[in-house]
């Protein structure tokens, strides 16, 4: 008999400790099914002790067997059980909650699903590189560390990183391909495999838990060297590993939305900084971290300038919504016309619309003067049961006023609408045409989003209608007007990152016109023309975006000048969510207190409590609490304490999202 430590996927920060054969071949990095309590679960083997270990703090008779290993071979070895230890302790999560969600969860394999694709024609390769993309590629290949590819929609990127790719291959070394969201970057995942074939891994969530574990052993044995697949791939058991692409690194999807709330950049940073392998990220608007860190020669840059498929930049103009009407709809005379126009060439439009902020925003109609908070320089939100505006960064509020306080006018009001508003006006203003809708309502059934995307790029409908699901890595041959219906829509978010968003949200919709010829147009609605990221994206001048975009975040003290952890206390009232909240900012505060004092413990502070932007989520009342230092190791040990060493009420969860990129 042999003892094993298990972790569990659970918020308990401790292994636990069981009795098994030597027969069942028990090793670390096998997963085992255990009775906890009264529950039959999966865990995961971390030690192999002969001899009960002396910490064990029970009795050998008290110690319970395992039920069954579950592996014939391990499934996650030692430098990515070091890895799962980084993780768990980086994102303030247990080991076995960074287990869980670094490997697949079936218990055994079958056939995996593959990535079908329909009317495939394989790609040629481009006849010549430019100089830029050469230069680029000689540079990462015999360099380690960050390397970011910055260069316009259409300027050749996934080209560099298939050619870095093939060398790497060729020296016997396995790639980590990292995509935003495979169903939206179909025609990258084409290329991809097109290229490599059947050594190509393409993890999806189109794969069933079992298919999952049979792609997973495939890279553990070196069937597939190359593995594409969305954030959690960058987990994936890649043997001899040399590089790891971070495509579209921008994208908010990188970021877990559950625990452990990882980013799949900083865990791919540490494991091509634990490897000694380049890491090589590329986008044509790079997050403002990124930029930052290329600016300060933290991350070495490489430029493409020039379209190489023949297209040019689109001409993009703005179009005042405050001087031209809509008549009661949405899309503005201009654009109508511009669409008929468009119509009457046989050639294709996308209709964008970013659906993903707060309906209701209080705007003056006259002048477009919007109400932020006093003390922190964000919009503020409406609510209507109190009848307030209030900021959910520090919990500031006000009254709602009935006149414009910049104008005097008294047309101020709350603006939004929905995507099927806009469908049923398409429709009504353009009789004749063809019309798609692709958005996360209308989007049910597997594979019909690649459907849709394939029907629209071989000519079978006019005009796309869609959300951001339109704005990653399409490229369509026919097309040549983009209208983005209201670009102020992402601006609204209590968030420090809306400018940034809507920026390159503009910038890269208006990338899918003009790609193929030169001729592309982008119409861009918005209430105000003059507001910086609208502005800037509309006249392509990025690099002052970045500049102004830095230096208001300096001044205000927002990443990349500091770092934040942010807490949420969700609870089925809320009295219980507050009272937790206010009892974990007085803990924080004598934890940070404690500590001894520094340059770094000096700049910590706690923001809040206040309630959540969105208060209440499936019966859920929130409140949170945000943590902001000049470095994040502080602010870490503050929260260990409160998450560990605290005992909450039963009736409380607390979220813990470290370096967090929203805070909704």
């Amino acid at each position: 008999m042999v003892y094993i430590d298990v972790v569990l996927n659970l918020p308990l920060s401790q292994s636990f400790s069981y009795s098994a054969q030597e027969s069942e071949n028990p090793t670390v990095g096998k997963r085992v099914e255990v009775r906890f309590g009264n529950r039959r679960m999966n865990g995961y083997i971390i030690g192999v002790h002969a001899t009960l270990p002396q910490s064990c703090p029970v009795s050998k008779d008290q110690i319970r067997p395992i039920t069954k290993v579950l592996d014939k071979e391990p499934i996650f070895d030692t430098p990515q059980l070091e890895m799962a230890i980084w993780l768990s302790h980086f994102y303030l999560c247990t080991l076995g909650e960074a287990i869980s969600t670094m490997i697949p969860s079936g218990r055994r394999e079958s056939d995996a699903g593959g990535f079908a694709f329909a009317d495939d024609i394989p790609e040629s390769r481009p006849a010549q590189l430019s100089f830029e993309q050469k230069h680029a590629i000689d540079e990462i290949v015999h360099k380690n560390g960050t390397h970011y590819l910055f260069g316009t929609t259409g300027s050749g990127k996934t080209e560099v990183f298939l050619q870095i790719a093939e060398q790497l291959l060729e020296q016997n070394k396995g790639v980590i391909y990292l995509v935003p969201e495979i169903g939206l970057t179909t025609q990258v995942v084409r290329s991809v495999v097109h290229r490599f074939g059947d050594t190509v891994a393409v993890l999806h969530s189109g794969l069933t838990p079992s298919q999952r574990l049979k792609e997973w052993h495939r890279i553990q044995h070196k069937e597939a060297r190359i593995v594409v697949g969305a954030r959690s791939a960058v987990f994936a058991p890649v043997p001899d590993l040399g590089l790891i692409i971070i495509d579209e690194e921008h994208d908010g999807s990188y970021k877990s939305g559950t625990t452990p709330r990882y980013h799949a950049r900083q865990v791919a940073m540490y494991r091509c900084k634990t490897l000694h392998i380049p890491l090589l990220l590329g986008s044509a608007t790079p997050s403002l971290e990124a930029w930052h860190l290329m600016e300060t020669g933290m991350i070495t840059k490489h430029t493409l300038t020039k379209r190489l498929a023949g297209g040019t930049a689109p001409s993009i103009r703005c179009i005042n919504l405050r001087q031209e009407s809509t008549h009661d709809g949405c899309i503005s005379d201009s654009l109508a016309e511009q669409i008929r126009q468009t119509l009457s060439q046989k050639k294709q439009v996308i209709l964008f619309l970013n659906r993903r902020g707060f309906t209701h925003f209080f705007r003056c109609q006259t002048c477009g003067f919007e109400l932020t908070c006093k003390n922190c320089s964000v919009p503020l939100t409406y609510h209507k049961q109190e009848n307030r505006l209030r900021c959910h960064y520090c919990g500031w509020s006000t009254e709602v006023p009935h006149i414009c306080p910049q104008c005097g006018s008294l047309d101020v009001g709350y603006v939004g609408f929905g995507t099927e508003f806009i469908e049923a006006e398409v429709a009504a203003k353009f009789p004749e045409a063809r019309v798609i809708r692709v958005d996360t309502d209308v989007i049910t059934k597997k594979g019909e989003l690649q459907e849709k995307l394939d029907s629209f790029a071989k000519g079978s409908y006019d005009i796309l209608l869609g959300t951001q699901m339109v704005a990653k890595g399409l490229n369509f041959k026919n097309l040549q007007l983009v209208g983005i219906i209201l670009a102020d829509t992402g601006l609204h978010m209590p968030d420090f990152r809306s400018a940034e968003r809507t920026f390159a949200l503009i910038t890269q919709v208006a990338g899918r016109a003009g790609r193929f010829f030169p001729d592309g147009k982008v119409l861009v609605q918005t209430y105000n023309p003059e507001q910086t990221s609208i502005a800037l994206a509309c006249t392509g001048s990025l690099l002052e975006f970045y500049k102004e975009e830095l230096q208001q975040r300096q001044m205000l003290q927002f990443p990349p000048f500091c770092r934040l952890i942010r807490l949420v206390f969700r609870a089925p009232t809320e009295k219980s969510a507050e009272s937790a909240a206010y009892e974990a900012a007085d803990i924080l505060k004598a934890s940070a207190q404690a500590l001894p004092k520094s340059k770094a413990t000096d700049s910590i502070e706690i923001l809040g409590p206040s309630e959540c932007p969105i208060e209440k989520i499936a019966m859920n009342h929130r409140w949170q609490i945000l943590l902001r230092c000049q470095s994040i190791q502080p602010l870490q040990k503050i929260c260990r304490h409160l998450i560990y060493d605290y005992k909450q009420p039963q009736d409380i969860y607390i979220e813990v999202d470290v370096d967090p990129i929203t805070l909704l």
